[in-house]
């Protein structure tokens, strides 16, 4: 059984999409089938088709944000002592070292992974580079454009 690292805002995300999910749609889609039922034929009535493709890509989802909150794994990086050292949930603030540039990206888990909001996955490359390394540390992250090294700045518990 795979386990989901998530963070204390992720599994809090993915609680609120479930329950929008199960009280929103689920109950307005069961209401459009009915609605698309009057109107007669099924097997022409494309609102009815729609509907129903709908409902089971909302059930899918469902399913699988219940698999994932069943089988999360939160951790709350305020409650873990500051070491210095990048683990998951941490905020890392890293340097190009030719370029100089520095970018901020907190370590989260799949669903939580948003690049634009600074949130990176923890199995892309450079979280996966970044892991357990500590500040001061220079690490080489393998881009499309080639090797990137960066130094970490600074690793915060926030």
């Amino acid at each position: 059984m795979t386990k989901y690292p998530m963070t204390v805002q992720g599994f809090k995300a993915l609680e609120e999409e479930h329950a929008f999910l199960s009280k929103v749609e689920r109950p307005r889609l069961s209401q459009a089938i009915g609605e698309a039922r009057e109107l007669g034929d099924l097997k022409e009535n494309a609102e009815y088709h729609a509907a129903r493709e709908e409902q089971g890509m909302v059930e899918a989802r469902i399913r699988d944000i219940e698999g994932r909150l069943q089988n999360s794994v939160v951790i709350d990086v305020t409650t873990i002592a500051h070491t210095g050292k990048v683990i998951f949930g941490t905020t890392v603030e890293i340097a190009n070292v030719e370029t100089d540039e520095s970018v901020k990206y907190k370590i989260v888990g799949e669903d939580e992974a948003d690049i634009k909001a600074g949130k990176l996955s923890v199995g892309s490359p450079i979280a996966r580079a970044l892991m357990g390394k500590e500040e001061g540390d220079v690490v080489a992250v393998k881009t499309p454009s080639g090797l990137v090294e960066y130094e970490i700045v600074e690793v915060a518990h926030i």
